[in-house]
């Protein structure tokens, strides 16, 4: 996308209804932003907020938040809700590890993070969005039982998921390497992002994790996640 064109969305953003950026105050107010009381689904580095919209559209009675850095990206999915008149979907504009300034203690439902970047390099292990690092964030916002969920169509953050949710002994819900080879496949899978369509692992399949942070998850075991990762390349 040309340079003139990203400044123009990143502009009209500023004056979209259903975006925040770095908002200020929010914490325990998404209640009112919202006028109701329903459960609140983060959608994380949501990108072009297929996911959001989507889920939005299918559950009205269910409120959907999707955050990205990019605000390019977040343009789509805010156009294509405000074009719908989907109010309960609204979106941030920010880094996903400053999440816990946006929400009190408890305040989200449930957690969805679509085709993220799988950070294949070892040495970027941390940046991948279900490292422990992350998983504290969205433990501290996550209510008692909500659930994380990865759809990937990558096979190294699939299986180093399940590492970690191994590792920390994390409740599964939900355990697929292959979706589309299910017999019955529910209605939230079904939703296709850009990335999905770009294949970019190249694998032909989507693998989808769906687990609780239902442990504690101390510090120190991630040097026992990166003694595991580290015997495991050069296996």
């Amino acid at each position: 996308m040309g340079g003139q064109k990203k400044l123009i969305r990143f502009e009209a953003i500023r004056h979209f209804e259903n975006v925040h950026e770095y908002p200020q105050g929010m914490q325990g107010k998404w209640n009112e932003y919202f006028k109701n009381n329903h459960p609140i689904t983060l959608e994380l580095a949501c990108g072009k907020g297929e996911y959001a919209v989507g889920l939005g559209t299918m559950y009205p009675e269910r409120n959907f938040i999707g955050i990205d850095l990019k605000g390019n990206r977040i343009w789509r999915g805010a156009k294509t809700a405000l074009d719908n008149g989907l109010s309960n979907v609204a979106f941030i504009r920010s880094l996903i590890d400053k999440v816990r300034d946006y929400f009190n203690p408890g305040e989200v439902a449930e957690i969805w993070i679509t085709f993220p970047d799988p950070q294949l390099r070892g040495s970027k292990a941390k940046k991948r969005l279900t490292h422990p690092k992350f998983l504290r964030i969205y433990q501290e916002i996550l209510a008692k039982g909500g659930s994380v969920n990865l759809k990937t169509d990558s096979p190294d953050l699939y299986h180093f998921t399940k590492t970690v949710i191994n590792l920390f002994g994390f409740t599964v819900l939900e355990d697929t390497d292959h979706v589309h080879a299910l017999p019955v496949i529910k209605p939230e899978l079904l939703i296709k992002t850009h990335y999905e369509g770009l294949d970019i692992a190249g694998s032909n399949r989507i693998h989808y994790l769906s687990f609780k942070l239902d442990q504690e998850i101390p510090l120190e075991k991630d040097a026992v996640l990166k003694q595991i990762l580290s015997e495991s390349d050069t296996e």
